[in-house]
């Protein structure tokens, strides 16, 4: 079995900086790509960042500028750096992993992180 476990999130003023953690466990051979989704109250979940296995990132346009994610292969972890934060940020953070094991290959979530801005 896999778990993720996300850490980092917590209450922060307008301007102020967070990072996320999300840390894979279990039985992993390799980790493709790994991302960070964001769900507001009332609002649909959403792309917030996407890492793959060789660095390459994907952002949505809300965050570029703001927002980093990088990832640790030897670890199996993704971060997510957010600087300049707004309150439109406010949401629960959710790390997504596409995990290949030894007889599958899946996408895993973790439970998620509350980040909250205020102004």
């Amino acid at each position: 079995q896999v778990q993720l476990v996300e850490s980092g999130g917590g209450l922060v003023q307008a301007g102020g900086s967070l990072r996320l953690s999300c840390a894979a466990s279990g039985s992993i051979v390799r980790i493709n790509y790994m991302g960070w989704y964001r769900q507001a109250p009332g609002k649909e979940r959403e792309l917030v960042a996407t890492i793959t296995s060789g660095g390459s990132t994907n952002y949505a346009d809300s965050v570029k500028g703001r927002f980093t994610i990088s990832r640790d292969n030897a670890k199996n972890t993704v971060y997510l750096q957010m600087n300049s934060l707004k309150p439109e940020d406010t949401a629960v953070y959710c790390c997504k992993a596409n995990i290949v094991q030894a007889y599958s290959l899946k996408d895993y979530w973790g439970q998620g992180t509350q980040v909250t801005v205020s102004s």
